[in-house]
Order: structure tokens, then sequence, then C-alpha cells
């Protein structure tokens, strides 16, 4: 697939299925999760190279603390490993990555590799590559009411000054375009407290394939059933 109009700018996914998906071969969860952060990189790459300009991914929720304390113990050394991994992939790629979610619900190694990575990558001219961790879609909004409730108590604002565009520059997402399209693997059909605010005219695209198994040819089987649906919101909104 050529690089043209018809490829979504901005892709979501909701990377589901790496324990079932490892559980069904007779291995560990984590080895899911470790494969799984291999499809990382690879749909990173050829993402870019379709044309798609932004790729966001939901690696960590908030929810997933109340998982197994030694699989979110393992979660977490991969996240290490991984962060240092996508520095290098960065800095060969020209990959801008940006972190998404509440860091100070991560310990502080992990927040100082990130605020590494994104200091690294702020001025590439690739991919831009979003990472959601320690992230929800309500929490993201909670943080942003927060802020725009103490910047009226304190007179920065008026009430009669909130409108979508301010919500919008509180998120996490601000400056980022909303998401053409969202890709959720391994069957599962829900949001799952995922960018909840910015979901509000995105395609929805549900496959069975679990997401270590998500590949180049499933990326390109995504990106045309977008292309089959009429964006008529889209088509509005630009007029």
């Amino acid at each position: 697939m050529q690089k043209n109009g018809s490829v979504p700018n901005h892709v979501a996914i909701i990377l589901d299925g790496n324990g079932r998906w490892a559980k069904a071969k007779g291995m560990p969860r984590n080895y899911g999760h470790v494969q799984g952060a291999k499809t990382v990189e690879t749909i990173c790459e050829e993402a870019y190279k379709m044309g798609i300009q932004y790729l966001t991914v939901y690696a960590f929720s908030t929810e997933n603390w109340n998982r197994p304390k030694d699989e979110v113990d393992a979660l977490m050394k991969l996240l290490r490993n991984y962060l240092k991994t996508c520095l290098k992939t960065a800095e060969k790629n020209r990959m801008c990555v940006r972190i998404l979610g509440d860091k100070t619900g991560l310990d502080a190694d992990i927040r100082a590799r990130i605020d590494e990575l994104e200091a690294a990558t702020e001025n590439n001219d690739g991919l831009h590559f979003q990472i959601a961790l320690n992230y929800g879609g309500r929490d993201e909004i909670v943080r942003a009411v927060k802020k725009i409730a103490a910047d009226v108590s304190q007179g920065k604002m008026k009430e009669e000054d909130i409108t979508e565009e301010l919500m919008g520059a509180m998120l996490d997402t601000r400056g980022l375009p909303e998401p053409d399209l969202l890709i959720r693997t391994c069957n599962e059909q829900r949001v799952s407290n995922f960018l909840l605010w910015q979901l509000a005219y995105t395609e929805l695209y549900f496959t069975p394939v679990a997401w270590p198994d998500f590949s180049k040819e499933e990326l390109v089987k995504a990106v045309e059933a977008y292309n089959g649906r009429d964006r008529k919101f889209g088509l509005i909104k630009n007029q």
C-alpha cells in the first residue's frame, strides 16, 4: 500500500491477547508480553512506511495494576527494557516518542527513562509514536478537569472560557490529531477506558488476531476496512 490520502493519519491500537496467545502455546503470560513488544517495533516501522503519521498504543492501563503482582512486576521489567530499546529505534528511524498517562504512578527510574526518551526524540520528524502507560481515559479527563477547576478558582480563567478546545488542550494528547482509526486485537469489542474523549468520531476495527500475531498484512486489512467506511463526519467537518 502506497502513501496516499486514504491512509489514516492517526491510528490507535489496543494491544490485546498477549497472555491468551502465550497460554495457547503452553507458555507463561510474560512470554506473550515479550513477543507483543517485538510486534510493536514491527508495526511502528510498517505503519510509517504506509504513510501513517501518528500511532498510539495502549500498553498499560490504570486497571492493569490489579493484575497478579508477579505479572505486574514482569511487565514493569519489560517496560524498562523496552524504553531502552525504543530510544535506539527512535534514533535510527527519527521517531518522535511521547508517553501518555499519569507518570507520577510509575517508579522514579521509569519516569527518568521516559524523560530521557521524550527529550531525545522531541525534534525527530519521523513517526509520532505515543505509548499510553498508567493510562485511563476517565483518569485523564478527571486530571484535566482538576487543572481547569484550579485555574478558575485562582482567577486565571472564567467559567465561560471553558470550551471543547480548552478541554482538549488539557488532555495528555494535547497537540495531537484525534485518531482516525482504532484497532483492537484478539476479538474484544470494547474501548476499555482508552482515549474516551478522543475517540468520539473514530472508526473502530476489531480483529480476532492476537497482538503477537498482528502483522503488516493485518494492518493493511484494517486500513482497507477503514477506507471502505463512509466518513461523513470528516467530510462535513472539513468543509
